[in-house]
């Protein structure tokens, strides 16, 4: 991870015979006694770590980061929500406490957001944010979530976990409550009488479900397969068993996910984002006792997204995903909100760094100014109509009756050899 390794691996250096506490790279020293072989240890290992050199980026490129304070969050919020000379604005039933800036409260049907007055300019980024989710509600009674942004629009109310639909730009969200369960629930009552599946007691599919679930993934090379919106839109759905549904693409929530949007692209509350997710990972972050940390860094178009919920002071890999292009003068924020399920979302601090990186002459003639949000074999600007449903759907009867025409004419062809083989032999006789 570059430099935030190398911090990473000073400070755990000291926290060897320390307390680490708060975020992954403070130190809080305790009165554990350091014997010399300790100290001439630690000192040995942070003279290597100092000799490394500069940093380096995953792809190999020379980097160094700096602390930009004033896109950063953090204690005592000075002037924020109450001085116009202040970074930061909030919005809705956000409030700001000596603690931490409350996005939401455990109560039902708020939003809230504290959004950033100055747009960024920054082509490479990375942002640490330091947050706190905690509530009343027992487990899939909760909700609903929060997000950090970085788009086009601030300062707007919306479904989109208190910010504004059909955005533009990036947003990470970290979706407390399934409600794609309920759709799966729907749709089992729905398609179950009329599949007709033979009760068994294991847990194979039938073959026709594989069968169905092979040729659409081959005919819609995407990375959310079956819940791409063409799917959505057609009858398919009863080539599928819901059983099978829910173990392949089942999550365990709270869920991490990042999407990126053009201004057409709608967020699908119901599916939980599948549709246009670029990927995630699950994080239980909820009633915890110890800090949880989210990292999202922008370098060399590359998005990589990493957690550190466990309290170990490490960061763990959440997705990685590279040839995302967005737009540098957009504005970051954070947002929550709450419906018929609520719980506190508490921001306590949002740390931007700004990345260098070495690049040569030639690459930075050939990089071209982004204007509008994209990722690389990714269609965001097409939009889903039922026209290409449609088409979606003959493509899909296409491959597959091919398939089972190719299957029949083998198996015809076969029975037609076996009779002209048998006739044969009996010509000799």
């Amino acid at each position: 991870m570059g430099a935030r390794h190398a911090t990473g691996w000073a400070n755990r250096l000291l926290c060897w015979g320390g307390q680490c506490d708060g975020p992954p790279f403070q130190w809080k020293p305790t009165r554990l006694p350091w014997t010399a072989a300790d100290l001439e240890m630690s000192w040995v290992c942070l003279l290597i770590a100092a000799t490394v050199g500069p940093s380096l980026a995953d792809d190999g490129h020379e980097m160094e980061e700096f602390l930009k304070r004033e896109y950063s969050l953090s204690k005592p919020y000075q002037g924020i929500g109450s001085s116009a000379s202040s970074h930061w604005e909030l919005m809705g039933d956000a409030v700001v406490s000596t603690d931490n800036i409350r996005l939401t409260p455990d109560v039902q049907s708020k939003q809230g957001a504290v959004w950033s007055r100055m747009p960024c300019h920054l082509k490479d980024w990375e942002i640490q944010v330091h947050f706190k989710i905690h509530g009343q509600g027992k487990k899939n009674l909760n909700g609903d979530g929060l997000a950090i942004w970085y788009t086009k629009e601030r300062m707007q109310n919306g479904p989109v976990f208190g910010n504004v639909d059909m955005f533009t730009g990036l947003g990470v969200f970290v979706d407390t409550y399934p409600n794609e369960e309920k759709f799966l629930e729907a749709q089992k009552k729905r398609y179950t009488p009329r599949m007709q599946v033979p009760h068994t007691h294991t847990s194979e599919p039938p073959i026709i479900t594989w069968l169905c679930f092979m040729v659409w993934s081959f005919t819609h090379n995407q990375r959310s397969v079956f819940f791409n919106k063409q799917v959505r839109k057609s009858n398919l759905l009863p080539c599928f068993n819901p059983q099978v549904v829910v173990l392949l693409y089942q999550r365990v929530f709270p869920y991490v996910l990042a999407m990126v949007g053009n201004g057409s692209v709608s967020y699908s509350h119901d599916r939980d984002g599948r549709p246009t997710e670029l990927g995630g990972c699950s994080a239980i972050v909820r009633n915890l006792k110890h800090d949880t940390f989210l990292f999202i860094r922008y370098v060399r178009r590359r998005l990589t997204i990493m957690i550190d919920i466990d309290g170990q002071h490490e960061w763990r890999d959440c997705l990685d995903i590279p040839g995302v292009r967005l737009p540098m003068g957009y504005y970051f924020g954070a947002s929550a909100v709450t419906g018929d399920l609520s719980d506190n979302h508490d921001l306590i601090s949002l740390k931007l760094y700004q990345l260098t990186v070495l690049r040569s002459k030639q690459e930075e003639e050939g990089e071209e100014e982004v204007l509008v949000p994209s990722v690389d074999n990714f269609d965001l600007q097409r939009p889903y109509s039922t026209e290409e449903g449609t088409s979606g759907i003959a493509i899909f009867f296409t491959v597959l009756f091919s398939l089972l025409g190719c299957f029949l004419l083998i198996v015809v062809s076969l029975v037609l050899y076996g009779h002209w083989n048998e006739s044969r032999r009996k010509r000799f006789y």
